[in-house]
């Protein structure tokens, strides 16, 4: 089971599973495709990306793809803790220039779904973190941007 809760701007959500603990330790449903289609987010990921920030309050983004391109990215930490923040690049929305964020940590699992359209970003709180994110689309070189 994977809660799903909404942020500052409501398109941006935060997914958070559920554990299930026995004196092992956990198993935790991650990303399921009908959870998120149940719960109006009919997404598919095609790429997964890993980046390791060394030193603590490594800023990085505020990246995005233009359409055809736009990406919806899935960001979860592995180790250590981040800052995670979208900002509304889409210029006829309601939220256009604001943004939601997030506390994402290794400890609790919860992860922040970004839709299209948003540009993403990073501060790492702790040493030696790990994020990954997963895109709805393909790097395309010609349609990226930043803030």
């Amino acid at each position: 089971m994977i809660n799903i809760q909404e942020l500052a701007i409501p398109d941006v959500k935060l997914l958070i599973p559920e554990r299930h603990r026995d004196d092992r330790g956990y198993v935790a449903e991650i990303v399921n495709e009908k959870t998120l289609a149940e719960g109006g987010l009919p997404l598919r990921f095609v790429q997964e990306n890993q980046s390791v920030s060394h030193r603590k309050h490594t800023l990085r983004g505020m990246h995005f793809q233009k359409p055809p391109h736009a990406q919806a990215k899935l960001v979860r930490v592995l180790r250590g803790k981040a800052y995670d923040v979208a900002v509304d690049v889409r210029p006829n929305s309601p939220t256009f220039g604001k943004h939601a964020a997030a506390l994402l940590t290794a400890e609790d699992l919860t992860q922040m779904l970004i839709p299209p359209g948003f540009a993403h970003g990073f501060c790492t709180l702790e040493e030696d973190t790990v994020i990954l994110y997963k895109m709805s689309d393909f790097y395309a070189p010609g349609t990226e941007g930043g803030l």
